[in-house]
């Protein structure tokens, strides 16, 4: 599965779980060079890689002081290395501004993954928010794939849900008269926008471009954890991953079944990652989706995920080091206090795994998705890469276990694909998310005509 930054990012080691995002960022923003903000930026960096947190929170504003204390940064930069490794150093700055909002992103570097921290600054030059997020490729490196056509389908923003809590959503809607299937697209862990962008790749927008010329109409939606970290951040204590993936999903499909040129009854949703662990949710909760698409769902408890994943990584590293000993022995105690009986609501976050509550614990506890599937009662298309090294072929062994005499369940298996379904050789790596590619074709074809024959 997926780290908490991104689904398969760059930093995709352990988790499943929401990212951490430490506060909202500006909003869009053109291009300037201020290398005084870059000093700051870096002084922040530098404070929180020491251990230094009064000194990285003393230039925040008012509101960034009130919602991260000293106290409360410290556990959240100890959930980033707990997930990307140990800092490293900073590498290339730019800078994004809007009105007073001057955002500075710096590239970090860390054992195991490379990530873009954003710092925003109010007019005053105090620190008004603070953002880690998979590093992200230039746009112009992200070349739509060769099995898109864009003559067959067109585009249009939409927004999954009102008010406050309202995310900004494409739809690909398939040129000519309708109605037309259409799929949800549901993300792996972490702030994900909607094309679920990991380091040079898009692939969320890979399927809705497949799909959409191919007859699926598609929608997919930056998640709420990106759109809305302040609500995010504000809710830590009780945020379960209902709040992270499932509510919102829920919203999508509602959305989809009332929009023009759709077919109602032929709506289906598809996760990835941690989207795809919980399709059984999503389908207990709307019992009228017509369909389920899995890719890559885990169906081992999410702490078990991370103990596993951590220890492929160190393997991968041949960092056998007292240090990594001491790490691995702390993401194997916290997995223990997840599946403690004596876990409550109040066993503080510190003691649990990437320090998120226990309120997100308990919640996914007794959660036995392939059992759950079960009783979906509805057509399942489960879709695994042979190469994934975060959601693996016990995962897959678990859905077939469960799903192999139920009525209407199709399962592939891909050899040489990893968890964004990229084509690889070799063990699989965080380092070839880096590598520019798009989602096997064979999987969208699979998926196109998988919807299509349960649309007729």
């Amino acid at each position: 599965m997926s780290s908490p930054f991104r689904p398969a990012s760059g930093a995709a080691l352990a988790c499943v779980l929401a990212g951490v995002i430490l506060l909202a960022a500006s909003p869009a923003l053109h291009t300037q060079t201020m290398p005084d903000y870059h000093a700051l930026a870096d002084s922040l960096i530098a404070a929180l890689s020491s251990g230094r947190y009064e000194e990285a929170a003393h230039n925040f504003n008012d509101a960034m002081r009130a919602a991260l204390p000293p106290a409360r940064l410290a556990e959240a930069w100890k959930s980033i290395e707990a997930q990307a490794g140990a800092f490293q150093h900073t590498g290339a700055h730019s800078d994004v501004q809007q009105g007073p909002w001057h955002t500075v992103i710096v590239e970090g570097v860390f054992a195991h993954a490379t990530l873009d921290v954003k710092v925003t600054f109010d007019a005053s030059e105090h620190m008004a928010g603070l953002l880690f997020a998979p590093h992200g490729a230039p746009a112009s490196s992200f070349a739509p794939p060769p099995y898109a056509d864009p003559s067959r389908f067109h585009e249009r923003d939409v927004s999954v849900g009102s008010g406050a809590l309202a995310l900004p959503a494409t739809l690909s809607m398939p040129v000519g008269p309708g109605p037309f299937p259409a799929v949800v697209l549901v993300h792996g862990s972490g702030p994900n926008d909607r094309d679920e962008t990991v380091d040079a790749n898009k692939p969320f927008r890979d399927l809705a471009w497949g799909l959409a010329s191919r007859g699926v109409a598609v929608l997919r939606y930056e998640k709420r954890t990106r759109a809305h970290p302040q609500w995010f951040l504000s809710r830590m204590s009780t945020f379960t991953v209902n709040d992270e993936t499932v509510d919102d999903a829920i919203t999508a499909v509602t959305l989809l079944r009332s929009t023009a040129g759709i077919s109602a009854n032929h709506v289906y949703v598809l996760g990835h990652s941690l989207g795809g662990t919980m399709i059984p949710r999503i389908g207990e909760r709307d019992r009228a989706i017509a369909g389920f698409i899995i890719m890559a769902g885990a169906t081992r408890p999410l702490e078990d995920l991370l103990v596993d994943q951590t220890s492929y990584l160190a393997g991968l590293s041949g960092d056998t080091s007292a240090a990594m000993r001491a790490q691995l022995d702390t993401v194997r105690a916290q997995a223990a206090r997840v599946k403690s009986p004596t876990l409550s609501p109040s066993t503080p976050a510190t003691e649990l795994p990437l320090r998120m509550s226990a309120a997100y614990w308990l919640n996914l506890r007794g959660y036995d998705p392939a059992a759950e599937a079960t009783q979906l009662e509805r057509p399942i298309l489960v879709l695994q890469g042979e190469r994934d090294y975060q959601v693996t072929l016990a995962d897959f062994s678990g859905w077939r276990a469960a799903l192999d005499h139920q009525r209407d369940v199709t399962f592939h298996l891909y050899p040489g694909l990893d968890h964004l379904f990229l084509m690889g050789t070799g063990k699989s790596t965080p380092a070839e998310y880096r590598q520019p590619g798009h989602v096997a074709e064979v999987v969208v074809t699979d998926i196109a005509t998988w919807i299509t024959e349960h649309a007729r």
